[in-house]
Parts: C-alpha cells; sequence; structure tokens
C-alpha cells in the first residue's frame, strides 16, 4: 500500500542529496502520493490530531521542564511561580495540562472508531497492538504529569495507584519500594516521577513512527471495511484531499482546546491540587484524573485488592487480543446489524464506568459498577467471539466506488419517492 514517489530532484545539488539520503522522496511518497480510500469520513482525521497534540505536549513539556524544580519541598512552589512569574507561564502550563486531557479525549474517539469499523482485523494486528502500547504509555505519561505539581490529589493518588502494585505476589513489595525510592512517597518519587514523564513523551513518539510506518505498509481501513482493489477507483492521492480535511479538522479541534484553555482552565482539574501536598491530611474523596476514572470504577468493583489490580489491567491488555477475538470476517458495524447494537451497549457501559469512577465507593454505585466490569470483559471474551458464528452480516459491495454509488443511488431513489408520493389533505 505505500504510495509510488514521483518525485524528481530538479537540480544536482538535489540530485545528489536524494541519492545518498532519499528523505525528500520518502516524504513524498508517504505524506503526497500516498493514496488513500475517498470514502474517508471526519472520524478518520483523529490521528492527524493525535499527532499534533503530541508536538503540543512535548514542545510545552520542555519549556515547563525548563523552570520546574523536581524538589519536593519547593514543586508546588515552583508551580505557582511558571503561573505568577514566568511569561506567559500560565499560558504554557494550561495549554499542558489541558493538553493531556484534550490528547485522550481524541485517543478514546480513535479507539471507539476502531473498534466500530473493525480496525484491528488482519492485516492490521500489529498496527492495533502498537495504538495499545501507544495507550498504555500515554496513561503512564499522564499518571506522572499528575503527581509534578505536588498538591493534594497528585500526593496521595501518587500514594493509592503505586500501593496497588504491593498487591503482586513476592514481587510487590520491591515493586513499590522502586517506584518510591524508599518507605513512603517523597522526594526520590517526585524524581523518579518527572525524569519518567520527560522521557516517556519521546518513546511515545518512536512508537507513533512505527505506528505510521505498520499503517502505511497495509494501507487504511475505510467506513465500509472493504480492501481497496484499484487505485485509480477506490483511492485518491494523502494530499491535498486527506491533507486539507485534516488541517480544518486540527483547526476546529483547538477551537475546543482553546475554549477550556482560556475559559475554562481547571474544569477538568481537581481544586484539590492547588493546596500543597500534606501527607498527615487525607482528601474526603480521591480521584484520578477523568480519563483513568473507567478502569478506576472496574478497580474498586473488586472486592479482593490483587483482583481488583488484575481486573483493571485485564481491562487494557484485552485490547490487544481483540484481532483474535472478534471472529466475524466482516469489518465494518456498517454491515453487521447484531455487532452495532452491542457496540453502542458497550459505549454507554465504558461511559457509565467513567461516571461510576467518580462517584464514592458505597451504595449502589458498587453494585452498578461490578454489573458494567462483568459486561466489560463479557462483551469481549464471549459477545464478539460468538458473533462471529451467530450473525448473519449485510452483503458487502464489491469496492469503494459501488458502496458509494449504491448509497446515493438509494438517498436519491428515496427523494423520488417522496416526491411522487400523493398529497394528503
Amino acid at each position: 500500500m505505500e504510495g509510488h514517489s514521483t518525485y524528481q530532484p530538479k537540480n544536482k545539488v538535489a540530485q545528489w542529496f536524494e541519492s545518498r539520503l532519499p528523505i525528500v522522496g520518502l516524504v513524498h511518497s508517504s505524506a503526497i502520493a500516498y493514496p488513500v480510500p475517498k470514502n474517508l469520513n471526519y472520524f478518520w482525521t483523529f490521528g492527524a490530531i493525535l499527532s499534533f497534540m503530541l508536538v503540543v505536549q512535548i514542545v510545552s513539556g520542555i519549556v515547563l521542564a525548563m523552570h520546574y524544580v523536581a524538589y519536593a519541598p519547593v514543586a508546588f512552589a515552583r508551580v505557582e511561580h511558571i503561573m505568577r512569574d514566568v511569561s506567559f507561564g500560565w499560558l504554557l502550563r494550561y495549554i499542558h495540562a489541558n493538553g493531556a486531557s484534550m490528547f485522550f479525549i481524541a485517543v478514546y474517539i480513535h479507539i471507539f472508531r476502531g473498534l466500530y469499523y473493525g480496525s484491528y482485523k488482519a492485516p492490521r494486528e500489529v498496527l492495533w497492538i502498537l495504538g495499545v502500547i501507544i495507550y498504555l504509555l500515554m496513561m503512564a505519561t499522564a499518571f506522572m504529569g499528575y503527581v509534578l505539581p505536588w498538591g493534594q490529589m497528585s500526593y496521595w493518588g501518587a500514594t493509592v495507584i503505586t500501593n496497588l502494585f504491593s498487591a503482586i505476589p513476592v514481587v510487590g513489595e520491591v515493586i513499590v519500594q522502586w517506584l518510591w525510592g524508599g518507605y513512603s512517597v517523597g522526594d526520590p518519587t517526585l524524581n523518579r516521577f518527572f525524569a519518567l514523564h520527560y522521557l516517556l513523551p519521546f518513546m511515545i513518539a518512536g512508537v507513533v513512527g512505527l505506528h505510521i510506518w505498520a499503517l502505511h505498509h497495509v494501507g487504511q481501513n475505510n467506513p465500509d471495511g472493504i480492501d481497496v482493489k484499484s487505485v485509480s477507483k477506490d483511492t485518491v492521492p494523502f494530499t491535498p484531499y486527506a491533507t486539507l480535511k485534516d488541517v480544518f479538522a486540527i483547526a476546529v479541534f483547538m477551537i475546543f482546546f482553546s475554549w477550556f484553555i482560556f475559559y475554562t482552565p481547571n474544569y477538568l482539574g481537581h481544586s484539590d491540587n492547588y493546596i500543597p501536598a500534606n501527607p498527615m491530611s487525607t482528601p474526603a474523596h480521591i480521584v484520578p484524573e477523568w480519563y483513568f476514572l473507567p478502569f478506576y470504577a472496574i478497580l474498586r468493583s473488586i472486592p479482593d485488592k490483587l483482583g481488583g489490580v488484575l481486573a483493571m489491567f485485564a481491562a487494557i491488555a484485552v485490547l490487544a487480543f481483540l484481532p483474535w477475538l472478534d471472529t466475524s470476517k466482516v469489518r465494518s458495524a456498517r454491515y453487521r446489524p447484531l455487532f452495532r447494537i452491542f457496540f453502542w451497549i458497550f459505549v454507554v457501559v465504558a461511559v457509565g464506568l467513567g461516571y461510576l469512577g467518580s462517584q464514592p465507593s458505597e451504595g449502589w454505585y458498587v453494585i452498578v459498577s461490578r454489573i458494567f466490569t462483568v459486561y466489560y470483559f463479557v462483551h469481549f471474551l464471549i459477545i464478539l467471539p460468538l458473533l462471529g458464528f451467530i450473525e448473519k452480516p449485510k452483503p458487502l459491495p464489491a469496492s469503494i466506488a459501488d458502496a458509494v454509488l449504491a448509497k446515493h443511488a438509494a438517498g436519491g431513489a428515496t427523494v423520488m419517492a417522496g416526491a411522487s408520493a400523493p398529497e394528503t389533505k
């Protein structure tokens, strides 16, 4: 599926350089001549949005690191120094803090789009697994970054989450002491988390490079889930068609992002994090950032500590096995009516777990969390494998062009039928 570059250097210097390092030809073949399915909708722009947000996070994070000090007694004050004394420091911090939330909003839409259209199916298994690895690295990076302001929720969030590893038999206590750098959350913990928080985004960038490479090798999926058979019939060049759509989507997303930065910069955070960390005062209700809440609800729904930890990690790990758990040969939910119903039930359950994770672990919240947790795993381990045998998909069109023409023909027939219907009084 790689695009065949038609780039020809115009002068001798360019020809000399291209014959030794064909980087311009590589860019031309992968970002200009690369063929993409002509029926991609705006859900396919979130890959570009995520790439853009990764650059925003890395650049803003590097500048913030120039002013931050990973020393527990002064960490909170240094964040206030950035906000009050550094030129446009408030803007940098709000971009970085809200950028993490924007990153996760985009990645969750990206994941649900992949689930709906079957983008994990052969030959895209490795592409999907690389995406799950990126997601895990994102979660680790975001958690460690949340600790750096060293407010109340940062400190106690670090204490609660790192303590979970102690439930692992034999090596649990060793892992916790390594993460802490001692026998409690303190200055060594902050240093470790700052170093890892700075390093991991570059690891994410590296895996993203592999992700894009794998994508360009096997080709993009499309809303109809049809293999592209004819470059001239079913595809268009990446530039300008997909490029302009990506640029427009990024601009719209930036408006949404800017609204949080300039109007409600603390809406997605927690007010307790504006209180300096105090090991002697536990917050009334310890909650992680919103993007961790579904897994936090799964963790709390299991009464056993080890069982909760295993369920939480299994909820993420099961995504990596999705290409083999879904036994249907049809990719897109457009042609899978039964799968479509269960998909939307799963979306409701996932959002519901997020809500339940933000509520106290008591009463009916716990009961519903357990029901939703059971359904979460049933969806992947039972429903998806069975659907491949019991579901009767709709007939697939022969090509993307046929699917588009059939859609327009059906729409035209509906309009004509409505126009020719007798008028009633």
